[in-house]
């Protein structure tokens, strides 16, 4: 490629990239594919790779991380970051606008309002539009430079957007994490053994305290601007004015931000949103008000180490003290077992708490919970509160500890929790009351019986009617019982007949997948169909016996056999057969040779006959496995038109790459 190209290259790349950073990380509005992205990305690693002299610090390969550091340098903050004082009821809010009206001498003061963020505050330095520093508040004055851990938060541009740009720029504001990222986060950490998190805002602090910026990476942090403390250009008049010009560069700034006139103005958007606050995708504890123009702002000045000018008016408290009354077992739409305290009422975050999840048993251990015990209570989100730590000085003499029972106490089924999982689950899959919508939806789905119609609506109602209890009921309906639901006309209650009759001739994988047993996806059914050969085996079958199919192992193997254990799965089963469902028993024919006998095969792209499930079903019918994705194991990737990473991948991989043609013929052989 030649020079000016090569450059016009990777600045449309750095260009194209940074602009897919902004519509995923600050708007949360992706407008190409993950796999589209990867591609860019990628090619602009290989250019900056080919020719280093082409790397530049403000180039988006610069996010993933440097060499650890021994510990954190200090930086001095040119204008100190100074917290804000808080109120905490309205006459508060309203000696605050006394005072800024009459530090003013005006009748009416016009505000900027925002959600006060629950993360870490930062400052960020920008050098003619560059990313140069950033550090945290720390004492105020003196500051941890975390500027290689900053370069790896997607939200924070390494180069802001625009042409004109000040010589120096120093932009405050909050890292965070939404709440629907610590959900992942923490399980991870579970799946990976470690420590969860308490709570957003620890984690935000923690992940970008590491001294090792890949780990920092690894964390999906935000990042949002609220104030400008130096700049060698020009400021707008006002606050929201600024906000606005620190969004039009790339900047993030809350969307909840606004404008408003006096007190009245202060408390509506204060009481707004109150009654937001659970429906944001991030925590906060309070909002902050800030007189709107800059000019007033300098003139009220500072007191000791807050500012006059603003205040934050803080949210009541989202955590009590309470008792715990009671433990009771919640069982779950999958079967899952999750132990609740009942508490003595108490006023938390805006409502009377009666109820907190204690999530599971081993949580219940880790956090010593017992029946008795004073409990700090924690509300965020409408979801029903949790436990979050118990009061271990006021534990009285006769607390009774807590034990999971032994079946289920909706159905009495046996109760089973692997020793390598933290859930306990009802085995009673098809039987459970508790389960009874999960189990019949996966039982009509189309990989298992296929029964066109029978949803999501249609099963709430044959559930909550009482018409349908197992699975072996949908084939006991008749047109009287379905035409008098509700949105169920004569004719589509009849076609729902028909699928159901339809569907009584199956295969004995799909049958055994459409059983719902743990750990048993549709490719593991077909192992045990095509092993066994009659679904009288498989029943019988001993764990050694189920360790003999290709893929299962001691897991899987437990799981099969406490399903088939449990009687009340054997009566659902036998009153299926009972109601004609039937398939050729003998499936397990074995092959006696094929090309693709224990072969990984993954499909990508658009093939020019088959569709992906024909070419599935075809390959495993001889033996071979289909993977989703590519990894050192893949022995063929089977690649149609528009193919994306997963060709790239098996090109780097040097994994055999078939077309449609190849694989058929391979297939013959």
């Amino acid at each position: 490629m030649a020079a000016d190209a090569l450059l016009e290259r990777v600045a449309a790349l750095r260009s194209e990239i940074e602009r897919h950073n902004q519509a995923y990380y600050v708007h949360d509005q992706p407008i190409i594919p993950d796999a589209e992205y990867d591609r860019l990305f990628r090619e602009l690693q290989q250019l900056e790779a080919e020719h280093p002299e082409l790397s530049s610090p403000d180039s988006p390969t610069q996010r993933v991380g440097g060499a650890p550091l021994a510990e954190f340098s200090q930086v001095t903050h040119g204008v100190p970051m100074l917290s804000l004082n808080n109120a905490f009821a309205e006459e508060e809010v309203a000696a605050f606008d006394r005072r800024c009206r009459e530090g003013l001498g005006v009748e009416v003061v016009d505000y900027a309002v925002e959600p006060k963020f629950d993360g870490l505050a930062i400052t960020l330095i920008y050098e003619n539009g560059i990313f140069t520093c950033g550090a945290t508040r720390g004492d105020g004055y003196t500051g941890e430079d975390v500027t290689l851990n900053l370069r790896t938060v997607r939200s924070i541009p390494l180069r802001l957007s625009g042409t004109a740009q000040p010589e120096h720029l120093e932009v405050r504001g909050e890292v965070l994490i939404f709440r629907r990222d610590f959900e992942k986060l923490n399980q991870q950490q579970r799946a990976a053994g470690l420590k969860e998190f308490a709570n957003p805002r620890n984690a935000a602090a923690g992940s970008l305290r590491q001294l090792d910026p890949k780990i920092t990476a690894q964390r999906p942090l935000r990042f949002f601007a609220y104030g400008v403390a130096a700049s060698s250009a020009p400021l707008p008049e006002t606050h929201a004015a600024l906000m606005a010009q620190l969004h039009s560069r790339g900047l993030p700034v809350a969307e909840e931000a606004a404008a408003v006139s006096g007190l009245s103005g202060l408390l509506d958007y204060y009481a707004r949103i109150g009654a937001a606050r659970d429906s944001l995708a991030y925590d906060i504890d309070g909002v902050v008000y800030k007189v709107n123009r800059l000019a007033d702002q300098q003139k009220l000045g500072f007191v000791a180490r807050a500012p006059r000018f603003g205040i934050a008016h803080k949210f009541p408290a989202q955590e009590a003290l309470t008792t715990v009354e009671a433990i009771e077992v919640q069982v779950g739409r999958t079967g899952a077992l999750t132990p609740v305290a009942r508490l003595a009422p108490v006023f938390v975050g805006g409502v009377t708490v009666t109820n907190a999840t204690l999530h599971n048993e081993d949580e219940v251990r880790r956090k010593d919970v017992r029946i008795g015990d004073t409990v700090s209570v924690r509300r965020a989100g409408d979801v029903i509160p949790e436990v979050a730590a118990v009061v271990l000085e006021k534990r009285p003499g006769n607390a009774r500890e807590f034990v999971m029972p032994a079946t289920c106490p909706v159905c009495g089924s046996q109760v089973e929790k692997p020793a390598d999982e933290a859930i306990a689950r009802c085995s009673g899959g098809l039987y459970c009351p508790a389960q009874r919508k999960q189990a019949l939806l996966h039982f009509a789905s189309r990989r298992a019986m296929d029964i066109e119609g029978l949803g999501d609506k249609l099963v709430e109602q044959l559930v909550d009617h009482d018409i349908i209890k197992t699975p072996a009921d949908i084939y006991r309906l008749d047109l009287g019982k379905l035409v008098n639901l509700e949105r169920m006309a004569e004719k589509s209650a009849g076609n729902i007949l028909v699928a159901i009759v339809q569907s009584k001739q199956t295969t004995l994988a799909r049958f055994v997948y459409a059983l719902g047993i743990r750990n048993v996806g549709e490719a593991t059914a077909k192992d045990l169909a095509r092993h066994f050969g009659s679904l009288d085996a498989l029943i019988g079958a001993g764990e050694a016996d189920l360790l003999q199919v290709s893929d299962v192992g001691p897991v899987v193997a437990a799981s099969i056999v406490r399903f088939f254990a449990e009687p009340h799965n054997l009566e659902v089963i036998a009153a299926l057969r009972g109601a004609g469902l039937a398939w050729q028993e003998g499936e397990a024919a074995a092959v006696v040779s094929s090309a693709v006998v224990g072969k990984t095969f993954v499909l990508t792209g658009t093939l020019p006959t088959l569709s992906r499930d024909q070419a599935k079903d075809m390959i495993e019918a001889l033996g071979g496995k289909v993977a989703g994705s590519v990894s050192g194991k893949t022995d063929y990737v089977v690649a149609g038109a528009a193919a994306g990473s997963k060709l790239e991948k098996a090109q780097q991989l040097g994994i055999s790459i078939l077309d449609e043609a190849q694989l058929l013929e391979m297939l013959k052989t």
